[in-house]
């Protein structure tokens, strides 16, 4: 049996298999923020294609929290109902959700609000971008409640588990990198003030919610003096300590033109997948430029993951997993109606 296609668990999650579709933003909402029939049909498909775990896009804690104005969001109480109907359906096909709560930061291009960020630092001096605040100590407090509060509207809207975003740029990773964060106070300077919002988020979440929680980091940020990996470890082993249920690897997002990008081909980011898992005990996604069931199979044999999402080859080819089932000769995998296409 592949190891891709065996169950394992995230927490008390149990998954029917080791395949993940990542969250990747795709811009069909509108300014209410609200789930459309293209979210049901995106997300419905991979889940009868067989994906075992699929964690909803980046979903915002507030409207000025949203990447762009055609992001989800779960800011309000009336946006829980379609999130709810989603993962119906989605559950209905034997798949498991997650979805990514987040705020976009100082990379927000929401064109009726001025952005925030722990210091007032431009992710890029060209439009859309703008100059943001720096949030004062009880701006990060209600920043802290929203995050709460997003987490519990995705418990009532039936999501198995949380995934808190805390790559690619994001607020939550701005705090972290001392690129970003200049900050004087209790949450900027040294490694440990940098990582405490990420920390106090994870901790609420965990003691108020009973969902396992993954946290989304990008392990180095390809700077010169930036975040890296052995910031990454750090933070991975505080996390664990807390009790989240497993690290999402990533890279990258933070600054636009980073002096140490790496060279992006087939499983670029699992080097760093791999040394989180050596330093942890919590289950590891790794992410990357994988395409291929034997380059997933390949990355659970060196134990580099545990978990192994598939972006661009699942926006490509939702029925994935039935490929990876006809090539492991595991066809009883494959949906029933399917199996006619691999004879």
């Amino acid at each position: 049996m592949s190891l891709l296609l065996k169950s394992a668990n995230i927490g008390v999650l149990e998954l029917k298999n080791r395949v993940v579709m990542p969250p990747m933003c795709m811009y069909k909402s509108d300014e209410s923020g609200e789930i459309k029939d293209f979210h049901k049909y995106h997300y419905v498909s991979r889940a009868l294609g067989g994906v075992g775990f699929i964690i909803v896009e980046a979903t915002a804690i507030e409207p000025k929290g949203r990447i762009s104005s055609n992001d989800l969001g779960l800011w309000d109480d009336s946006l829980i109902e379609k999130h709810k109907q989603l993962n119906k359906d989605i559950h209905s096909f034997g798949a498991k959700t997650a979805i990514q709560i987040a705020h976009a930061g100082r990379k927000s291009i929401v064109t009726d609000s001025t952005p925030i960020a722990p210091s007032s630092i431009a992710f890029s001096k060209e439009a859309p971008y703008k100059l943001p605040k720096e949030v004062s100590i009880e701006e990060i407090k209600d920043i802290k409640e929203l995050f709460i509060k997003a987490a519990f509207r995705a418990k009532e809207a039936d999501y198995d588990a949380i995934e808190l975003h805390a790559a690619h740029g994001y607020l939550l990773c701005e705090f972290l990198s001392p690129i970003s964060n200049n900050r004087t106070d209790i949450y900027g300077g040294t490694l440990e003030n940098r990582c405490r919002l990420v920390l106090e988020i994870a901790t609420e979440i965990k003691q108020k919610l009973d969902l396992p929680l993954i946290v989304r980091i990008s392990a180095d940020e390809w700077m010169s003096g930036g975040w890296n990996i052995e910031d990454s470890i750090y933070l991975s082993k505080e996390l664990e300590k807390i009790g989240v249920d497993a690290i999402h690897v990533s890279s990258g997002g933070n600054l636009e033109k980073p002096d140490n990008a790496p060279t992006i081909q087939p499983l670029y980011q699992s080097s760093w997948a791999k040394k989180i898992k050596e330093n942890v005990n919590i289950p590891v996604i790794a992410v990357g430029l994988i395409t291929t069931a034997i380059e997933g199979e390949y990355l659970l044999e060196n134990s580099t993951c545990d978990f192994v999402a598939y972006g661009r080859e699942l926006l490509r080819n939702p029925n994935f997993v039935f490929y990876a089932a006809n090539e492991f000769k595991e066809k009883e995998k494959i949906n029933s109606s399917y199996q006619r296409a691999f004879v």
